[in-house]
This record gives structure tokens, sequence and C-alpha cells, in this order.
């Protein structure tokens, strides 16, 4: 047995050496790869002529490496120590976001937002992946969204900065939108420095546990979803099958990707929508401020629900739900004052940004072994991504401001990601049914080496609903 008084003391020193440093990079992350909306509205349009469809081009290319690099880049951290590769992208993009604040042309702008994309393409399939390595199944969500938080608060941020950056236009013959460039870039590069020192290594190499700590911690993993007999350590022919066949994987990548597109969406695009009410952009860069503040607030309680109730589908349906309330206002705008449209972007951003940490920590929830998990963070980061590209695009400046287009994707994006929830629910309620019925056992008469790197396939592991 372990001692329950000596767990919550691992916990607690668990979350402080791990999530802090986590938090704070990807809020940089996040406000790195969204400042452009807030440039947009300050001068930025003007200078680098970003008429038409040149913005949402910006925004698109951004995704190419964004997506792609993204299982290559979790295949490598698995070999490499956390508290190097995660500083190293850290201080490259904050180099890249820093030249945009000098450059002169669209094509200027392009070519950095691609190389952006590439760097930051492994950072959320990282942390997810180094995190999940140090918790139960049943603590994890409430962790995730609780890191999840560093969108809204980077949405949040990107506003208040904006709004203070915008009386340093001039100063120095630099524009206003280029010092938020510069001056956030530097930020991420001081940081991505002292991160070197903070970020924490793997589990089993990890410096701030002592060695009995160690013990205890594969003790209660162990425990966790028959984690000592789900362990899938070795990458080999029969591991790849095991992956690649697992459509648990690829149905919750497709769920990411559906309930994803609303935060892309709303990060992209809300100064501009907010702009369109009748504000001037000073006034919607606060005005984002408290849409993402209920949107954080919003995704910790639900986050602590799940995990007391040790269930992810039905918040999911719920978000969903709440978000199509929103945008059903949004598409019938027409009739409606400006505060009865600003109140519909609170129940979109609210409703869209409960999905997203859900949807990571199930799928992490309900995968086992280093190898397997490594990928399936990696892969559903990346296929979910596929979400940013379609809110890069759908949102078009030729109908502002009632964006039937926008909104009527999202829509449909958000219960597509429904529909492959509910699939991925039926799915794994049939199999725990089968397995506790003994229906599966005939895969431990497989050989041996099989049957120890199984992962969640071994008929003595329970997924998570």
């Amino acid at each position: 047995m372990i001692d329950a008084h000596a767990e919550r003391r691992l916990l607690r020193k668990i979350d402080l050496h791990v999530w802090p440093i986590l938090f704070v990079i990807y809020v940089l992350s996040f406000l790195d790869r969204i400042n452009i909306s807030n440039a947009r509205i300050q001068g930025m349009t003007e200078e680098l002529d970003l008429y038409g469809d040149r913005f949402n081009i910006a925004l698109f290319v951004y995704f190419v490496p964004y997506i792609l690099l993204e299982v290559p880049s979790n295949m490598i951290f698995r070999k490499t120590k956390p508290e190097y590769y995660l500083p190293f992208l850290m201080f490259s993009w904050a180099i890249i976001n820093m030249c945009m604040g000098f450059v002169r042309t669209y094509q200027g702008l392009v070519v950095l937002r691609f190389f952006l994309g590439c760097f930051e393409a492994g950072i959320l399939p990282a942390i997810v992946y180094l995190t999940s390595m140090y918790y139960k199944r049943h603590e994890f969500q409430t962790r995730m969204s609780f890191f999840f938080c560093s969108t809204v608060v980077g949405g949040a941020f990107g506003g208040l900065l904006a709004y203070a950056i915008a009386d340093l236009d001039g100063h120095r013959g630099i524009s206003g939108w280029r010092w938020i460039f510069i001056i956030e870039g530097t930020v991420t590069a001081v940081v991505a420095i002292a991160s070197v020192f903070l970020i924490v290594d793997w589990p089993e190499h990890c410096r701030f546990l002592t060695a009995e700590e160690k013990k205890q911690l594969e003790r209660r993993l162990a425990h966790d979803g028959a984690g000592s007999q789900a362990r899938m350590d070795t990458l080999n022919a029969y591991a790849y099958r095991r992956i690649l066949s697992d459509w648990k994987v690829w149905l919750g990548a497709l769920v990411y990707m559906g309930v994803g597109i609303t935060g892309y969406a709303t990060t992209f695009f809300l100064p501009t929508i907010l702009s369109e009410f009748g504000w001037a952009a000073r006034a919607a860069q606060v005005h984002t401020i408290p849409v993402y503040a209920v949107s954080a607030v919003g995704m910790v309680a639900v986050a602590y629900l799940s995990d007391h109730f040790k269930h992810r589908y039905g918040f999911i349906v719920l978000g969903c739900a709440v978000a199509t309330v929103g945008y059903g206002m949004l598409l019938c705008q027409g009739s409606l004052s400006s505060e009865a449209k600003y109140a519909a972007v609170f129940l979109v951003s609210l409703g869209g940004f409960i999905c997203p940490p859900i949807a990571l920590a199930w799928l992490s929830n309900n995968v086992a072994g280093h190898w397997k998990r490594s990928f399936a963070s990696a892969a559903q980061v990346a296929l979910g991504n596929v979400a940013g590209i379609v809110a890069a695009v759908v949102y078009r400046q030729d109908e502002a401001p009632r964006y039937p287009t926008g909104y009527g994707t999202s829509i449909a994006f958000m219960w597509f990601g429904a529909l492959a929830a509910s699939l991925l629910f039926a799915g794994m309620l049939v199999e725990n049914r089968m397995r506790d019925a003994g229906k599966r056992d005939a895969r431990l008469s497989r050989p041996k080496e099989e049957v120890e790197n199984m992962g969640d396939y071994h008929p003595s592991f329970r997924f998570t609903l």
C-alpha cells in the first residue's frame, strides 16, 4: 500500500517542479503565435499591405510545418533531455518573432511565419508527453486544463500588452505594431535561457525527486490502468503495428481537430471581430481580456468535474453545445445589440476552450507505454492542427462583420469532433466490456516479447470513458 499522506506530498512536489515553467513556456508560445492578430489592428495591415486574403495566407503558412514536424519532433524528443530540447526550440522561435518586428514586405512576413511554425511544432506534443509520464490517468485532466489556461492567459495578456505597447508607436521611429513582436520576442528569448535550469527531466532521471520518491512514483503509476503490464518500452516492428493500427489514436486526433477550431478562430480573429462591434482598436484589445478570463474559469471548473467523475466524453459534448449557442447568435446578429453580440462571443470562447484540453487528456489516458504515448500525443496535435489551417482561411475579410462561412464552418467542425468523440466513447465502452468478460485474454498466449510490449493492447488495461 502507498501511504496517502506521502502520496499527496509527492504530488505537490511534482506539481511545483513540473508545471510552472511549462505553463510560462506555452503562454509565450501561444502569445508569439497569435500576436499577429493584435498587430493587425495596430497598423500592420496598412504597412505590409495585408488586404484581401494576404492576412489569411500569413496565418495558413504557419501550420504547414507545424503539422508536418510534430510527430518527428516528438520521436526525437523521446531520445533527448527535455531541459535542453525545449529551450532550443523556444530560443529559435524567439529570434524569428523578433525578426517579424523588422520585416518590410508581405513576402518576408510569410517566410518568417513558416519558420515560426517549424520551431513551435514540437512544443505542445512534447509537453503533453512529458507531463503525462508523472501522473495517474484521473489526475491528469485537471492539470492539463490548468496548463491549457496558458492559452487564454496568452490571449488576454496579448490584448493587454498590445494596448500598452500602442503608446510606443513612433518611438525610435518604429511603429507600435513592430514593438509587439520585438518586445515579446525578447521576453521569450530570456525565458528560454532561464528554462534550461527549470525544466524537469524524464521521471526516471529527474533530479528533484529522491531515490525513494522515484520508487514511490513508479509504484503508484504501476497501480494505474495495469501500468506495470501495459508497457511499450521497445520500438520494433510489432510496436509500430500496434501504434499505427490503433483506431483510438486516429479518432482521438479527429476529436481534437474538430473541437480545436474555435480556440484558433477566437485567438486569430477576436480583436478584429470586436473592433467590428464598434470599438476602436485599443478598446477592442481590452475587451478581449474578460472573454479569456471567463474561459479560463470554465476550463478549470469543467476539468475538476471531469476528473472527479472520471469521465471525459459528456463534457466534450457540453462544450460543443455551449459554443453552438454562441455561434447561432452571431449568425443571426443583424437584430442583436453590440452587448448581445459580445455575450455570444463569451459563449463561443467558453465552449470552444473547454474541449481541447479534455480531448488531449482523454487520448493520453487511453494509450500506454513510452513509445505509444510519444506517437499518440504528437499525431493528435498534428492532425488536430488542421483546424488551425481551416480557421485561418474561413474568416474572410470580404464577409465581415457577419462571417457566415467562418461561423458556419466552426459549428460543423465542433460537431464533427463530437461525432468522433461519440465513436471513441462507444468503441472503448465495448472494448472494456469484452476485456471484463475475458474475450481478449487470448492475447496473453502470444510470444513473451510481444506481451511485454503491447501497451494498452494488453487485456488488463481498462479505458477511461
